[in-house]
Formats: C-alpha cells, sequence, structure tokens
C-alpha cells in the first residue's frame, strides 16, 4: 500500500514538475544547440565569450533582465523587471518586441513552439561561467 502511495506522488511530482518547466521537459538540447547558431550572429557564450551586438548569454536562464555586466542595455530592458525564466524567454524569443516594447534587439523572433523550446532548453545548459556551452 505504501508503495503505490509513494508511485503515485512520484508520478504527480513529475507531472507537476513538467507543466513548470515545459521548455525543459519537452525541449531537444543537441536542436537547441544547432539553432543557436543563428543567435551567433549578436550573442556569445562560453567562458571566454564577450558582449558583442548583444549581450552574453551565459547563465541567461533564470537572470535579471538588463543585468549582464558591461553590456549597454535599452532603457526598456532594463527597466522591465523581467527575469528570463522558461516562460518569460518563450513569449521573449518568439516576439521580444511584443515582450519588451523598446528593446534594442532587432530579431523578429522564432514562431515555432518547438524550436522554441529547444533554444530554451540549450540555453538553460549554460552556466554563468560558460561552462556547458562546449
Amino acid at each position: 500500500m505504501k508503495s503505490t502511495h509513494a508511485a503515485a506522488a512520484l508520478i504527480a511530482s513529475l507531472s507537476f514538475a513538467a507543466l513548470l518547466s515545459p521548455a525543459l521537459a519537452d525541449g531537444d538540447v543537441a536542436a537547441g544547440k544547432n539553432l543557436f547558431n543563428q543567435c551567433r550572429a549578436c550573442h556569445q557564450i562560453g567562458p571566454d565569450a564577450q558582449n558583442s551586438v548583444g549581450p552574453v548569454l551565459n547563465g541567461v536562464v533564470g537572470r535579471k533582465a538588463g543585468q549582464y555586466p558591461g553590456y549597454n542595455y535599452s532603457d526598456a530592458n532594463k527597466g522591465s523587471g523581467l527575469t528570463w525564466d522558461e516562460a518569460t524567454l518563450t513569449e521573449y524569443i518568439t516576439n521580444p518586441k511584443a515582450k519588451v516594447p523598446g528593446t534594442k534587439m532587432v530579431f523578429p523572433g522564432i514562431k515555432q513552439p518547438e524550436r522554441v523550446a529547444n533554444l530554451i532548453a540549450f540555453l538553460a545548459t549554460i552556466k554563468a561561467d560558460g561552462s556547458g556551452a562546449e
């Protein structure tokens, strides 16, 4: 009886975690890494990453918007009050100018939910020190 309750609790907690983390639960990291090649025109990742047209994206998942050191963010981004969690990144990557009106990011967005989930799953593997970008 106890094992049945434990199994049910485990299934419920895994299902709840999937609801909280749909991009990470559903995203294909390898596909996201491939997709990130489009982002490289403006963003860098890795231990030696530097700000470019856009800020370094090391550790972006969980980071406050407009906070990476040394990057000249738009007032809109700095004042957005956003934290780049999965839901916020999903909206931003889909349509940056709709999520943060006044952003400097000129990228039109990725409209396919699966591709967005893949990109976020990959970004989530990159730690603040740039490890995981290999």
